[in-house]
């Protein structure tokens, strides 16, 4: 299910009570500052390698973990994207498919002396529900998956042993995928700060807003 679908169903329950909600519909084709980034290795512009470390992570609409990330110091930027598909540049068209095998994921660059990977991770199993199986609430498909996409094996050891330890707060079993990172595509230009973009936007207001509220960042 795409997210624009979710949102005209809401627009339609809700329009006479929000007049003033605008929709952030793609102004036009597939932009160009889509990048591919092999292994991990290639930073995007304004990182500082000297003091930066790099988590990618998916749990659902990344415009929703953009912006739960954007409210944590430490974080020096954070990029939307596709990552654990087969499909080379795919586009948002195609990933809302759940053919090309990608997840929507945000590539999160971060001060390791500021925050730490193991409190990247504890961020992550609160902003999301990890336990459900290719599902965050009415955003449905293999590419609203939960997923942890390691740099390197120190980042695999302690997202193994974060997954562990946060099963004992949920009552079914956590469904993430713990995988090596192969290959991130930064999205297209208008899904980037979405949320800061967009406030108005029906999934901002119903979705993300409330999500930023109860964990205390808004």
């Amino acid at each position: 299910m795409r997210k624009f679908h979710y949102i005209q169903l809401i627009a339609v329950l809700l329009v006479s009570l929000t007049p003033f909600a605008v929709f952030a519909q793609p102004s036009g084709g597939v932009t160009e500052r889509r990048a591919d980034t092999q292994d991990g290795e290639e930073m995007m512009s304004g990182s500082d390698t000297n003091r930066t470390e790099t988590a990618t992570l998916g749990g659902g609409c990344f415009w929703c973990i953009e912006a739960v990330y954007e409210r944590h110091d430490g974080i020096k930027s954070v990029f939307s994207g596709y990552a654990g598909g087969t499909t080379e540049n795919p586009t948002y068209e195609q990933v809302t498919t759940g053919k090309t095998g990608h997840a929507e994921v945000t590539r999160i660059e971060y001060d390791p002396e500021v925050i730490t990977y193991r409190e990247i991770l504890d961020i992550f199993w609160k902003a999301h529900d990890p336990t459900t199986l290719n599902r965050q609430g009415a955003d449905v498909g293999t590419q609203y998956r939960s997923i942890i996409l390691y740099h390197d094996d120190e980042q695999r050891k302690i997202a193994e042993e974060s997954k562990t330890a946060a099963e004992k707060s949920f009552a079914r079993p956590i469904v993430t995928e713990i995988v090596p990172l192969e290959r991130f595509y930064v999205a297209e230009d208008y899904h980037q700060d979405y949320y800061e973009n967009n406030p108005r936007a029906m999934y901002c207001a119903f979705v993300i807003r409330p999500k930023l509220q109860k964990l205390g960042l808004e």
